[in-house]
């Protein structure tokens, strides 16, 4: 049926009559903006709407066509660096069938339609005129024909007065139809009709699920290893007491989580910031070797006597606060696991300004993304149970200590050497494989563990030659950002991809690795001007006005620009995507 559907829009489009074949879809729609306020006061919240009045007998595809292959209308909005987009609604479209559709119901929108936009301005814009400026995409069919798409640009223009000055409203019939928009664009807006219309029991649920799903990322890996690490050398074995250390530990994870989001949301920071410290990554660094140099035996890590004695002496009451405070730092590693969800939360909870609902938004979102670790920590705490563990279970704990050595250089190697960090892994698999092989004395005595051991470096050294030879793939060829650049791209009409990120970043580091030495992903981004766009240092004045004016909450974000320097909204990636997905977002973004 789609591809009958197809040829049928491709013979209207060739049969459409000689007279009005250089009509285009933007003569069939006319476009005006409207404000909610008259005058927006500094640090304020506004609402505007790109109101299209569609030309009668003729009606133009919703903002979710029911066909893929129907050209959507969608409103691409730049801000600018005083303003940010708290919410986007487009009209509840109407349901109606054609004859170029074989009669099959489209989504469509007829006569006046407008587009709202919840927007919010930054306390320190300047007072005075400001506008916003954006793209609307428009396909205009009537029941026997469609005409070519058009791109129409947008220019809302407002006016920004003193902070606490009087707000008058205006247009409060049009803009009282807000709240019954139920379709909505973007997650941002999912997650808030979740506690709209599902109430706040299943929201939070959802919300789990959210948080569970971070786990297909690979931010995760350091957690993994450092929880197996922590669990798997204890010397606990009654499995309730092994479960209730886990719980504590995620409770830890979920703590330490909770509030980088809600300082991220309520601040407009950058969530994961707190890994741009060198300061902070020496310290994880530094905690890293110190629990590694624990598992070769060297020393046994203790909490303090002082505090063992205001906590009455009790080994249980300390080991249970050691867990808990490992939870609080691994809770720093989840920080960097961003993706469209998170993004979307963030925005929601800096838009209803409230730091205890923020909180516990994100405290249920951490439990999900935890609750693997709950499993893990368990199981991997039991490995005392397993017989005749004594001797193979202190070469698993230099195995642990080996991970943990990797982990440290990796963090280390952020705050100093960001460049390498890339090689840290193959690194420690070769180094790591030829030392647990074949140097290491445990166990000399048994042939059959001996053979294992002999087997287990032959593997590490394989994989860690192989990561090394998969670093040296080519890739996508970047340029560092400059306005200059934009500018040139511009004044070409080349189109252009931004790829916001951070020394800091894990998934940054994967996407670098795995999705930009592609070869297709290389090819099929050749046409656009590719630049690199460094957030390490979030909180300086350039990192802070790009953040802005492009809405960046994490990284890494990679947003693509038409020839007009406008965002294809719908084309920007949150997070790390592999080659197959990402080159979805390209398509969207071609030319």
């Amino acid at each position: 049926m789609r591809v009958t559907s197809l040829i049928a829009l491709f013979v209207l489009l060739l049969s459409y009559p000689a007279s009005a074949q250089f009509d285009m879809s933007a003569d069939k729609v006319n476009v005006s903006t409207l404000l909610s306020v008259e005058k927006v006061p500094q640090g304020g919240e506004f609402m505007a709407a790109v109101v299209m009045e569609i030309e009668d007998g003729w009606h133009i595809n919703s903002s979710d066509p029911t066909l893929d292959w129907l050209i959507a209308t969608t409103l691409s909005v730049e801000p600018g660096e005083n303003a940010i987009i708290a919410d986007q609604r487009y009209p509840n479209p109407k349901v109606m069938s054609f004859a170029f559709a074989e009669d099959e119901p489209l989504r469509v929108y007829e006569g006046t339609s407008p587009i709202f936009l919840s927007m919010r301005t930054s306390s320190s814009i300047e007072t005075g005129e400001h506008v916003i400026r954006g793209n609307l995409t428009v396909q205009a069919c009537d029941d026997h024909t469609c005409l070519p798409p058009s791109n129409i640009r947008v220019e809302i223009p407002y006016e920004v007065m003193e902070a606490g000055g009087e707000v008058v409203p205006v247009n409060e019939e049009l803009f009282a139809l807000f709240d019954t928009f139920g379709q909505t664009n973007g997650l941002q807006n999912e997650i808030a009709g979740l506690f709209e219309t599902d109430g706040f029991f299943l929201a939070f649920i959802a919300i789990f699920f959210i948080g569970l799903a971070l786990n297909l990322t690979p931010c995760v890996y350091p957690m993994i290893s450092v929880t197996v690490s922590l669990f798997g050398t204890q010397t606990e074995t009654n499995t309730l007491k092994v479960f209730f250390r886990a719980v504590i530990y995620v409770l830890g994870i979920a703590t330490m989580y909770s509030i980088l989001g809600v300082v991220a949301a309520m601040s407009g920071g950058l969530f994961g910031s707190w890994l741009q410290s060198p300061w902070m990554l020496g310290f994880i660094a530094f905690l890293m070797f110190g629990l590694a140099l624990s598992m070769f035996g060297l020393y046994e890590i203790q909490i303090p006597y002082w505090l063992t004695k205001r906590l009455g002496g009790s080994g249980a009451a300390t080991g249970i606060l050691g867990i808990y405070i490992s939870g609080l730092v691994v809770g720093i590693f989840a920080a960097p696991c961003v993706g469209p969800p998170i993004i979307a939360l963030l925005a929601y909870v800096g838009s209803v300004g409230d730091p205890v609902f923020g909180f516990w938004s994100f405290f249920i979102l951490s439990l999900g993304l935890g609750f693997p670790y709950l499993i893990l920590g368990t199981f991997s705490g039991l490995m005392q149970k397993l017989p005749r563990s004594g001797i193979w279970m202190v070469w698993v704990k230099k195995v642990f200590g080996i991970v943990l050595i990797g982990v440290g250089f990796f963090y280390g190697g952020l705050a100093l050497f960001p460049k390498i960090v890339p090689y840290v892994i193959p690194l420690t698999l070769v180094a790591g494989g030829i030392y647990l092989g074949f140097l290491e004395k445990t166990g000399l005595d048994k042939k059959g563990f001996t053979r294992f051991r002999y087997a287990f470096g032959v593997v590490a050294i394989v994989l860690g030659v192989m990561v090394f030879q998969n670093l040296q793939k080519p890739g996508v060829e970047w340029q560092s950002y400059s306005p200059a650049k934009l500018e040139q791209a511009a004044s070409n009409a080349q189109p252009v991809m931004l790829d916001f990120y951070a020394d800091w970043c894990i998934p940054c580091l994967e996407l670098d690795q795995i999705t930009f030495t592609d070869p297709a992903v290389i090819d099929a981004t050749s046409g656009f001007m590719r630049l690199k766009v460094d957030l390490t240092q979030f909180d300086s004045p350039e990192s802070e006005e790009l953040r802005r004016q492009y809405q960046i909450a994490g990284v890494p974000t990679i947003v693509f620009l038409d020839g007009q320097g406008i965002e294809i909204q719908n084309a920007r990636v949150v997070g790390f995507l592999r080659p197959n997905e990402f080159l979805r977002r390209v398509e969207m973004a071609a030319p």
